[in-house]
């Protein structure tokens, strides 16, 4: 997965010179700076709403940036992970627990206090599965050498298997988690005396954005101030190293899956519940703006892919007011592109010598 950014640089220098190249560069970001204040501004709305879709993408993005920085793998496998994590919290809202549990929401939102069962058990559910997929299939690849591009290939399989098996079970209708009917949160924002803008937020958002914020935090937390998070980040960095300081690099390649599949399901459920649907490939959709995020804040810096799902979020949804939601993939991309001529390792990423 690598954009080379440094070529079309290069071809640009050698039509008008690195001074001239310079100006360009600086007139392009001075307006596409400019474009960009006047479009958070002005469509407000959008941009709270991008901000709130942002944090959920980063939930799954961090867990994705988390598994290719420590098993250079390019998980194509994770949105179908938080497939699988959202059909099984509905699951647990159909069958697992009395109906009358869903009949009464919580507070403002739309949804029932069932959630808060469901979404321990689809994590834990989806990071089993997720240790027990790496152990009998790219831990065996692993021993065997297999190239990165091969093992790319094999978790396109994975998520074709899996997308394949959630068919099975669930069918291709569209699914809804059970809620009650809640008005939309509406304020009216004074823009600078000069017009009042109106931005409506789904209740649903609020909380969804707050848990992936919380979460996201605690991963960061694990990774920084915990000894086996220590331990992950030391063998993602050197895995010979590791070994000879005595890291078990095999137990953290199981850390480093039970977090991601946990991010990866949690990441579904919350977007399952701010939406109100699920698909068996909304996972595979949301994989799009997920490796977008990936992209964006610097390829294997889990902190990075916070910000550029973020990033991805705001670009997406303020989009919309100009074009229609089904080139938002396009808009991604164009926006990354444009970010990486002038940051070629992303927000966060570091250059390679």
């Amino acid at each position: 997965m690598v954009i080379n950014t440094n070529a079309i640089r290069d071809v640009i220098v050698s039509v008008v010179g690195e001074r001239g190249f310079m100006v360009i560069e600086r007139a392009a970001l001075f307006a596409v700076g400019g474009l960009a204040l006047w479009a958070l501004i002005w469509q407000l709305d959008l941009t709270v709403n991008g901000l709130l879709v942002g944090s959920v993408y980063a939930l799954g993005a961090v867990g994705l940036s988390l598994v290719y920085g420590n098993l250079h793998l390019p998980n194509i496998a994770h949105g179908d992970y938080m497939t699988l994590g959202a059909f099984i919290a509905l699951f647990v809202f159909g069958s697992l627990v009395p109906e009358v549990w869903n009949e009464n929401s919580v507070g403002p939102f739309t949804f029932s206090y069932t959630l808060f069962i469901a979404l321990p058990i689809g994590v834990l559910f989806v990071a089993v599965f997720a240790v027990v997929v790496d152990q009998l299939v790219y831990r065996t690849m692993r021993r065997r050498g297999a190239l990165p591009g091969v093992m790319a290939l094999t978790s396109l399989g994975v998520a074709i298997a899996l997308r394949g098996f959630i068919q099975y079970i669930w069918g291709t209708e569209v699914e809804h988690f059970p809620r009650e009917s809640k008005k939309f949160l509406i304020y009216t924002v004074d823009l600078f005396h000069l017009q009042d803008v109106l931005v409506r937020i789904p209740p649903d958002m609020i909380f969804v954005s707050i848990a992936a914020i919380v979460l996201t935090l605690a991963t960061y937390l694990f990774l920084n101030m915990t000894r086996w998070g220590k331990a992950m980040r030391a063998a993602a960095d050197n895995e010979d190293l590791a070994r000879v300081t005595g890291i078990d690099v095999e137990r953290t390649n199981l850390l480093t899956w039970v977090i991601g599949g946990g991010m990866a399901a949690a990441a579904g459920i919350l977007f399952a519940t701010g939406q109100g649907q699920l698909l068996t490939i909304s996972g595979w959709k949301i994989l799009i703006p997920l490796f977008a995020a990936v992209v964006a804040g610097g390829i294997g810096n889990p902190y990075g892919a916070f910000a550029g799902a973020i990033f991805v979020g705001v670009v997406g949804e303020v989009s919309t007011a100009w074009l229609e939601p089904s080139y938002k993939p396009a808009v991604f991309f164009a926006a990354i592109i444009v970010l990486l001529l002038v940051r070629p390792n992303g927000l966060f990423g570091q250059s390679r010598s």
